[in-house]
């Protein structure tokens, strides 16, 4: 890992135009995410309000040198009440950061944070093949829990996706929740 000089931090408005980059590059060059249009910066606001500083619904930062290397966050997982506390939980890296150990830099900080929050459950899910991603949301604790088939279309081709869940343990000296 050679993220040693790199901190995490929340996502802020100033950081809007290159998450939206980081974004956009797994938009239009790969099959990670099921978009298939570019997003602009201001299409891209309303997710980055959706993931305040505080609570279960989290944007993290890694940032080294006064760049983006990547973010991580937790979002809600399904909008009913009673999924409240479960989440989805995602990593992007900016490509030309791919292999530093960015994305687990990411999710130990998202990690401890939910933690501390009113927090079951994490959900992934990971568009395959990509043995990175599978590696890496293993690494932190996730099990297999399912796989749609050909359910998303893109670039031509029908893609599976795999769903894995992890439990979130709750920090014994937490507060109670809210």
């Amino acid at each position: 890992m050679t993220t040693s000089g790199a901190e995490v931090r929340p996502g802020t408005e100033s950081d809007l135009e290159e998450l939206t980059r980081i974004y956009n590059h797994y938009v239009v060059e790969t099959p990670i995410t099921f978009d298939v249009v570019p997003f602009t910066v201001d299409q891209r606001r309303p997710w980055l309000l959706a993931h305040p500083a505080s609570g279960r619904h989290r944007l993290l930062v890694a940032e080294e040198g006064g760049k983006l290397l990547g973010y991580a966050t937790s979002s809600p997982f399904r909008p009913k009440p009673a999924y409240a506390t479960s989440v989805e939980t995602t990593v992007y890296v900016a490509p030309e950061h791919v292999g530093r150990g960015v994305g687990s830099l990411l999710y130990t900080s998202l990690f401890e944070l939910l933690e501390q929050e009113d927090v079951h459950l994490a959900l992934a899910g990971i568009t395959m093949p990509n043995e990175a991603s599978q590696r890496l949301h293993e690494r932190f604790g996730f099990r297999p829990a399912g796989r749609f088939e050909q359910v998303g279309h893109k670039f031509g081709t029908f893609w599976d996706v795999a769903w894995f869940q992890r439990r979130i343990p709750r920090d014994p000296v937490a507060p109670p929740p809210r």
